[in-house]
């Protein structure tokens, strides 16, 4: 086998590993998701109902502020919060965030755990305020 021969050979085994360890590594990452659905006592959902997610750990580690997000639900009754800004890939675990839930003089509180890369759900009660 003639050198320039050779070259071409081992160039092309190199860059078919390094196509091998690169092209794996590119996964797409799926959103993670919290949706909020707010009902009355009857069942029915509150459109324009506010909704705030927050962290309140026992023993902060780091600003637990940063996962705090608030918004109101749309016309059915449901709100989203995209975490998928907060995820990085190969994390084990996310979060638990407290749910606070305020219409008119009804409130609701819960909980809910983000999955990394799902969508959780949680359903919150509003009530009147006590």
């Amino acid at each position: 086998m003639t050198a320039p021969a050779l070259r071409r050979a081992l160039t092309s085994v190199l860059a078919l590993a390094i196509l091998a360890v690169v092209l794996p590594s590119c996964t797409k990452e799926k959103p993670t998701v919290a949706r909020i659905t707010v009902v009355k006592e009857d069942g029915t959902r509150v459109s324009e109902a506010y909704v705030k997610l927050f962290a309140n750990p026992q023993y902060p580690l780091g600003d637990p502020n940063r996962l705090t997000k608030e918004s109101e639900t749309d016309v059915d009754g449901i709100v989203e919060f995209d975490y998928s800004e907060f995820y990085e890939q190969g994390q084990s675990g996310f979060a638990v965030l407290d749910i606070i839930c305020e219409y008119d003089t009804l409130v609701g509180e819960g909980i809910i755990k983000i999955i990394e890369e799902e969508t959780a759900e949680e359903t919150v009660v509003v009530l009147p305020a006590q």
